[in-house]
């Protein structure tokens, strides 16, 4: 008669215990998706740290394990921390034009207005919830090009999530065949000429003017872009960025193009280009790329 109740209570006892740990890993596992998914909100507090240089914004980076790419950076969360302070100085503004998410990565294009005005991609590697590895590349920003577009202007979210891998392939394809290997035969194949909006500030809508830097290389003229290996490749839907390096006007440079697909076609593109200072000037040791 003693032991039925004892057996009852032991039942609820585990039966609260084992509801009240399911509740609480199931807890933590939502908390745990909210920080991931949060990456691009997390990216966009961290640049805008630029213009107040509050060293809080940096606390996404993880200064145990951040690699950083910018060679005119130091290493850690305290050299971003250094250069927000600094930056802040001149009044700077932000502006975050356009952030997508590829899995443990963010991407951004960026206005940025300091001294003088500057357009950026960023890119950022995440690791448990926080940024663990950074890539940049920084333009100044020039006027608007023969087709009347700016740097930035155009589409900016992204859309059929669902052609993210094809479009990735697309621009594999394309920056092998047409940047590297130079086959300009291809670039109709690639390129929308009827939809096409370009915004580079050198060139415009017309691919004739694409077609002469890209040839202008072969030719070893000084007004040349020479792609000669691709780095990364980082998608959301329609929008690819690409990370290369080669040669502007026989300069060896960066090359960050962001691409917009449409209907299997390339038929909106921006991009930024920097020379990469020589070894000795660096402030960290991990490279560009």
């Amino acid at each position: 008669m003693t032991s039925q109740p004892r057996s009852r209570l032991g039942r609820q006892t585990a039966s609260y215990f084992g509801d009240h740990m399911a509740y609480t890993l199931a807890t933590k596992i939502r908390y745990r998706a909210q920080i991931l998914s949060n990456k691009k909100e997390q990216i966009n507090k961290l640049l805008k740290g630029i213009e107040t240089g509050d060293p809080a914004s940096v606390s996404v980076v993880n200064e145990a394990k951040y690699i950083q790419h910018n060679p005119q950076t130091h290493e850690g969360s305290e050299g971003l921390a250094e250069l927000f302070e600094r930056l802040s100085q001149t009044s700077p503004r932000v502006n975050i034009v356009r952030v997508f998410e590829d899995g443990d990565y963010v991407f951004a294009h960026t206005e940025y207005d300091f001294t003088t005005r500057n357009i950026g991609f960023e890119i950022f590697r995440f690791e448990n919830g926080q940024a663990v590895e950074h890539w940049d590349n920084i333009q100044n920003r020039e006027e608007l090009n023969n087709s009347g577009h700016s740097m930035v202007d155009g589409v900016t979210e992204a859309t059929d999530l669902e052609d993210t891998e094809s479009n990735r392939k697309l621009i594999e394809s394309f920056i092998e065949e047409i940047l590297i290997q130079g086959d300009l035969d291809k670039l109709n194949d690639y390129i929308s000429q009827d939809h096409y909006t370009e915004h580079n500030p050198y060139l415009g809508d017309d691919l004739t003017q694409l077609k002469s830097v890209l040839s202008n290389a072969k030719s070893g003229r000084s007004a040349s872009v020479e792609y000669k290996k691709c780095h990364q490749l980082l998608a959301e839907g329609n929008f690819v960025l690409s990370v290369c390096d080669g040669y502007a006007n026989q300069i060896y440079s960066s090359f960050f193009d962001l691409y917009r697909i449409k209907d299997r076609k390339i038929v909106e593109h921006w991009d930024t280009t920097e020379a990469i200072p020589p070894r000795s000037e660096w402030k960290n040791n991990n490279g560009k790329f």
